[in-house]
């Protein structure tokens, strides 16, 4: 019978000892066995130090370097660590990287403890992509940044992409009524953020959490235009610079460096007009001669497209967007947003004379026109 390739486990579940080999061979594998151990991880700790002394991860382990490399997971961590181990920087670059469409644009919108609770508007906000039409899609390029640690572990709880922002000895947990100093803080850190998104170099339609998209906005915003946002009222005209009431809570900017300044400008604007939310500071500064030799464009979106509770569309067959605006409280915006999408859903069920008579109901919690 042919002797075995090599050992086998025998019956009493150890390995049989080989040729023979006396304890002298033993001591001397043994020995052998032990500084393998040891070498390999100085060889291995060696190749991975570069030659200044620095050790370095290579790069095709870099998740942020990698296409398509998954949200890294960070549910559990506070936002501080995250910080120290992983900077703000690292973690908005790899985010935005994951979330860009082909032309490097993202979706953007901001989330806090109050607006994060299940049942409250983050739920209104996301269900409106998966009933609109073309907007489930629009979902894979949806980074919901998230003011406090409860908002950020219920948005990894919910949804693929998620940055947590902290603003060092401020706390943005809670609701924020409106015009308080924790409501300003948080609408001022907002603009602070957008700028650094455009200086990496990526567009982005931002939108508040209060909106309902219920058609792709993206053929609707203007071919022309660095900086375009939706109004309280609009005029008609997209570039009536003075006539149009901007609203903040939805807008789109190309990047360059143009949009780049605007933001800066805007910023910094908030200490010339303190007490001011940044949508009446933009109001007050969005026709200065330094925006005008800056040279961004700034363009006006139509209500009929992206309307709100202050100027809705009613033309159903059109609009995209619908903003709770012109309403005060989280509760009253979540009842009437859900009524609009009780509408839309009713609105999608008809068929063709039927739709063009459709219209809102009336809001229950807030005033249409008001």
């Amino acid at each position: 019978m042919a002797a075995p390739l090599g050992p086998r486990a025998n019956e009493g579940g150890g390995w049989p000892e080989q040729g023979g080999a006396g304890p002298g061979a033993r001591r001397l594998a043994t020995a052998l066995l032990f500084l393998a151990a040891v070498a390999l991880p100085c060889l291995v700790l060696y190749r991975a130090v570069a030659p200044g002394g620095v050790l370095v991860q290579p790069a095709a382990r870099l998740p942020w370097l990698q296409a398509g490399a998954p949200p890294h997971d960070d549910d559990d961590v506070d936002l501080t660590c995250m910080q120290e181990s992983d900077s703000e920087d690292v973690r908005l670059e790899r985010v935005l990287r994951a979330a860009a469409m082909a032309n490097d644009t993202v979706i953007l919108t901001t989330l806090n403890s109050a607006w994060a609770e299940p049942g409250s508007m983050v739920d209104v906000f996301l269900e409106s992509f998966r009933v609109g039409e073309h907007t489930r899609e629009l979902l894979d390029h949806l980074v919901i940044v998230s003011l406090d640690l409860a908002a950020h572990r219920r948005c990894k709880q919910i949804h693929p992409h998620c940055l947590a922002v902290a603003t060092e000895g401020v706390d943005f947990s809670g609701q924020k009524n409106f015009m308080t100093d924790g409501y300003l803080r948080m609408m001022w850190r907002r603009i602070d953020f957008l700028r650094q998104v455009l200086e990496k170099g990526y567009s982005f339609i931002f939108t508040d959490t209060d909106i309902v998209w219920l058609r792709s906005p993206l053929p609707r915003l203007y071919a022309e235009g660095d900086f375009q946002i939706a109004c309280d009222h609009f005029t008609g005209d997209p570039d009536d610079v003075l006539g149009n009431a901007p609203n903040g809570g939805f807008a789109y900017a190309r990047a360059n460096t143009e949009t780049v300044e605007l933001y800066r400008y805007w910023y910094a604007a908030r200490e010339r007009h303190p007490g001011l939310h940044d949508q009446d500071v933009l109001n007050l500064i969005k026709a200065d001669r330094y925006l005008a030799e800056v040279g961004v464009r700034i363009r006006f979106l139509s209500t009929e497209f992206f309307g709100g509770l202050c100027e809705p569309s009613r033309n159903l067959s059109a609009v995209c967007t619908m903003h709770a605006n012109c309403c005060v409280g989280l509760r009253r915006k979540i009842a009437d947003l859900t009524l609009i999408l009780h509408d839309w859903r009713s609105f999608m069920s008809l068929r063709g004379p039927d739709k063009r008579s459709a219209s809102w109901s009336v809001p229950r919690n807030c005033s249409l026109d008001k």
